[in-house]
């Protein structure tokens, strides 16, 4: 009767350690939440190029769906380079398929990049593209810096990575 009681709740204690355990972590990774990056990016891009309201209402929708759409033609490769990262060996086959690969995404990038070009010249002067171009390059680098700081992610551990910092 005793080892009847005893297995279970040992058993129990065990699971509740572990739960612990998880759950305790402080160096586990945030999730992304696509929205509120958009929104950021979007109030950033704004502000930094100095939208009027009724430039932001016509250029923010079209901007959010060309990032879609950039998001969209590199999503098998990027599939394909995390399924390659799990093998230990590949094949020249491989490697060929992968560089293909990367090098059709970024045809298919610059197609939409310029697609989308030619609508932003229809919303914004010349100088606003360029500066939305900066603006979003500077946007990233920022958040990049925030999201590599400490309490914010995994730095030291992020995908095993142990390349020396610059």
């Amino acid at each position: 009767m005793k080892k009847t009681v005893f297995f279970p709740f040992i058993v129990a204690v065990i699971f509740s350690m572990v739960g612990m355990t998880v759950s305790g972590q402080t160096n586990v990774r945030p999730t992304f939440d696509r929205n509120d990056f958009m929104a950021r990016r979007n109030v950033f891009i704004k502000t930094e190029i100095n939208l009027t309201a009724e430039e932001a209402n016509k250029f923010l929708p079209l901007e959010n769906e060309f990032k879609s759409k950039l998001l969209e033609a590199g999503q098998d490769c990027r599939r394909l380079t995390r399924e390659s990262q799990n093998k230990n060996k590949m094949t020249d086959a491989e490697y060929r398929k992968l560089i293909d690969c990367y090098l059709e995404t970024r045809l298919k990038e610059a197609q939409i990049e310029k697609e989308y070009y030619d609508k932003f010249k229809t919303i914004l002067t010349p100088e606003k593209i360029y500066k939305y171009q900066q603006a979003d390059i500077k946007f990233a680098r920022e958040y990049i810096i925030v999201r590599r700081q400490p309490g914010n992610r995994n730095n030291d551990n992020n995908r095993n990575n142990n390349r020396p910092r610059r």
